[in-house]
């Protein structure tokens, strides 16, 4: 596909209208891109529906209530859980610090040569237990925040109302739309934007579809494992360890070493930290040989690092709608990278190089 002078100017032209678009209109579009996220993940579901004879309606309706069932089970077991585990985990921050300097530093500091009175840690536990205090617990915190304007609780309701209702129409309409924006390609331009496009949702969905599943599989795991062995914090770092498990390892790297401490802090025995290491042996052991072939397969999904770093840029740049575009405007810049240095490798330009 070769553009001429003026077309790259139209283009270019329409890139900075895009963005400078997206700036201006930032505050309302979360909504609508968190119904198109939700609307892309569901589609697949909503096909294969439809392949066993079900109406679209009627697919889009039982894929539409599974997702919001699912979500308000987590808004209404999940939070409460994870801000109980919080506040616990704050809340204990000053008995863990004494912990710290009346065991742990003493004898580290012999085995060093160190004066132990170095480590004075009474200023940050009374700055701790101070900003607790203040903050009380994190949910009461959050809806304070939001219940401080008339205006703030009206416009959370909105979205709150206004994302379920463009998901169903999204998910009724999604097949439509895209056949309808696929028409807007000039047809000289088609199969490279065809291709382009299937690409992407490949890249995408591999991280989106593949990726999250894992994350949620292994989060479940952790917490799991963990609340069998009895640690207090189970949840918590079951979950943040399945997060940040896109990342290879990382997650099995914080997860353990978060177990291990939260273990000797709850138990002071160096034996409990065998079952931490079982669970999160276990957990990796599933991600590999089970969990990531079955779930992302062999497919192209995104860097870890590119994933890390379009999260950062679209947060600074757009605040959450930033976030919320990160992925996509990622996982199309992934293709189109590829694409040109493809071109580049066959073009003529490419071999004269490596004759020379």
């Amino acid at each position: 596909m070769i553009l001429n002078d003026s077309q790259k100017w139209l283009l270019f032209a329409g890139l900075i209208s895009l963005v400078l678009l997206i700036y201006l209109l930032a505050p309302i579009l979360a909504p609508f891109l968190a119904a198109a996220l939700l609307a892309y993940l569901g589609d697949p579901l909503v096909d294969r529906l439809e392949l066993k004879n079900l109406s679209r309606t009627l697919s889009v309706s039982i894929v539409f209530v599974s997702i919001f069932l699912l979500l308000t089970l987590i808004v209404f077991l999940l939070v409460p859980m994870l801000e109980h585990q919080l506040s616990y985990l704050l809340g204990n921050i000053p008995r863990y610090i004494d912990l710290l300097q009346t065991d742990i530093l003493p004898g580290l500091a012999n085995k060093l040569g160190i004066d132990a009175a170095q480590f004075d840690l009474n200023e940050l536990k009374k700055a701790m237990n101070q900003y607790w205090k203040q903050a009380g617990g994190l949910a009461m915190t959050v809806f304070s925040s939001v219940t401080k304007s008339g205006l703030s609780i009206i416009a959370w309701l909105g979205n709150l109302v206004l994302i379920p209702v463009v998901t169903f129409y999204l998910l009724r309409d999604w097949d439509v739309l895209v056949s309808r924006i696929h028409e807007l390609v000039p047809k000289q331009y088609q199969p490279v934007i065809s291709k382009l496009s299937k690409e992407s949702d490949e890249t995408l969905s591999a991280f989106l579809r593949g990726q999250f599943l894992v994350m949620l599989v292994l989060g479940l795991i952790y917490s799991i494992g963990l609340w069998v062995i009895n640690l207090e914090l189970a949840l918590l770092i079951g979950l943040m360890a399945g997060l940040v498990s896109f990342v290879p390892y990382l997650g099995f790297i914080l997860g353990i070493v978060a177990a291990s401490i939260a273990m000797l802090l709850q138990t002071h025995e160096l034996l409990q930290l065998v079952p931490v290491i079982i669970v999160f042996g276990i957990g990796q052991a599933l991600e590999g040989m089970l969990l990531t072939p079955l779930l992302v397969g062999d497919k192209i999904g995104l860097h870890p690092v590119a994933v890390i770093f379009s999260i950062l840029a679209g947060g600074q740049l757009f605040g959450f709608v930033g976030i919320l575009l990160a992925l996509p405007v990622a996982a199309v810049i992934a293709v189109v990278l590829r694409h040109m240095h493809g071109e580049y490798k066959a073009s003529t330009f490419f071999d004269s190089g490596s004759r020379e």
